[in-house]
């Protein structure tokens, strides 16, 4: 394909991505009480192998390529159609989080240390050991790993896998709401990243070892640990520097260039480093100092990403899934399995940590619902598992499917718990 000819392509991706994410919105915040968030991850998967597949099978993989393209002498090359999308949407999702870290409030969270602690520690330490015992059953009893696995890896894999958040989703759900700077927002923001940074940790480990690589392991867990010190002790008191500027001229081209190079950079770090560039990025956004410079900052950057770029990042996750593969009652049987297990594992012990922090039951509640939500990041890891021979195909499908339906819990658990409340008013 010449170049001209994939920008055509795009053009048209981008089209039906956005008009797609903007119809099924539309019914699902009207007729489902589902935030846009949600919608766009459902519009991904429709528009995916799962329905816009079996529809029109040819139409969609003409539009959404995943087969290589063989040259005239035979040769396999990726399609890079699908790439460029790809690398659009990691750009949307990496502005994204940094605003999110903009809006994270991290003096609340530092009154309330041992409670995001306790919520954190919940949020890992339970699910993570359900996954480890039910990746042993797995392991001895089907097609789940692939031949190469260590029992142990499979562990820690199918643990990581339980532990992780959906922390974008949980952050714009949050925001949607208008509860991002709440006392259990901030407190759900915190624990979920925490939570997420240990889930990346724990997959680098598994890659090590199914590479036989202990370098890979040791670099994201120090490279990550390298990368908040440096952003809280030398990166915050730095960064200082933008609000001299903002005061000075305000937020013009030059400012916002230099903030846009360092929260690049700082997305390619954590990205060699292994831990995921959401992380980077939010983690910046966390220490950038508040006021007059944020604010601009939000304005002139807030509205395309999120009506443009982030889109963009929902929809491509959701081409990769495919649910369909789960054809069996004994199958059927482990993912319901799965399922309790995710739910016990995260929501529930999210809620009784939260309670023992101090809230009440309705925000308990509610935290644990945000806390359960794996979206798009559960897909994230399960699709590096299948790429890099840790799981298959079927234990993929399942996972994905539990990933699916604690989400859509996720809205109408909220809207329930929170109808009549003070924060609902607030968001409205």
């Amino acid at each position: 394909m010449s170049n001209f000819d994939l920008v055509i392509q795009l053009f048209l991706q981008l089209t039906v991505i956005l008009t797609t994410c903007r119809i099924v919105t539309i019914l699902g915040r009207r007729y489902l009480g589902q935030t846009d968030v949600v919608c766009e991850m459902i519009a991904g998967v429709m528009l995916g192998p799962s329905l816009l597949g079996l529809i029109a099978p040819d139409f969609q993989q003409w539009l959404f390529p995943k087969l290589p393209i063989i040259t005239a002498v035979g040769l396999k090359i990726p399609n890079p159609s699908m790439s460029i999308l790809y690398a659009i949407s990691q750009i949307g999702l990496v502005i994204y989080m940094f605003l999110i870290g903009l809006e994270f409030n991290t003096k609340l969270l530092k009154h309330h240390i041992k409670s995001a602690s306790l919520l954190s520690a919940a949020g890992i330490i339970t699910p993570f050991i359900l996954g480890a015992i039910a990746s042993f059953w797995f392991y001895h009893n089907g097609d789940f790993f692939q031949p190469k696995v260590m029992p142990w890896s499979a562990a820690l894999y199918l643990g990581a896998s339980m532990t992780i958040t959906a922390f974008p989703m949980l952050a714009r759900i949050l925001y949607e709401r208008g509860l991002a700077q709440t006392r259990f927002g901030t407190l759900a923001l915190g624990a979920a990243s925490v939570d997420d940074a240990v889930a990346w940790c724990l997959l680098a480990i598994v890659l090590a070892s199914v590479k036989n690589s202990l370098s890979i392991a040791i670099l994201a867990i120090g490279g990550g640990i390298c990368y908040v010190l440096f952003a809280i002790f030398l990166g915050q008191p730095l960064l200082k520097a933008f609000t001299r500027m903002t005061k000075r001229e305000g937020v013009n081209r030059q400012t916002l260039t230099l903030m846009l190079i360092i929260l690049m950079f700082c997305a390619w770090f954590t990205d060699v480093t292994g831990i995921y560039a959401i992380f980077g990025a939010f983690v910046l956004g966390a220490v950038t100092p508040r006021g007059e410079f944020a604010q601009q900052i939000r304005q002139y950057t807030e509205f395309l990403t999120t009506s443009f770029l982030l889109p963009i990042f929902f929809v491509f996750s959701g081409l990769n899934t495919q649910i369909g593969l789960v054809n069996t009652p004994t199958l059927w049987g482990v993912t319901l399995l799965i399922i309790a297990i995710a739910i016990l594992g995260k929501g529930v012990a999210c809620m009784l940590a939260a309670k023992l922090a101090g809230e009440n039951w309705r925000e308990s509640a509610t935290i644990g619902a945000l806390m359960n939500a794996r979206g798009l990041m559960e897909l994230i890891i399960l699709n590096i598992g299948l790429e890099q021979g840790i799981i298959t195909p079927t234990l993929f499908t399942i996972m994905v499917i539990m990933a699916v339906i604690t989400t859509l819990m996720a809205s109408p658990l909220i809207a329930f718990l929170l109808h009549g409340t003070s924060y609902e008013k607030s968001s409205t």
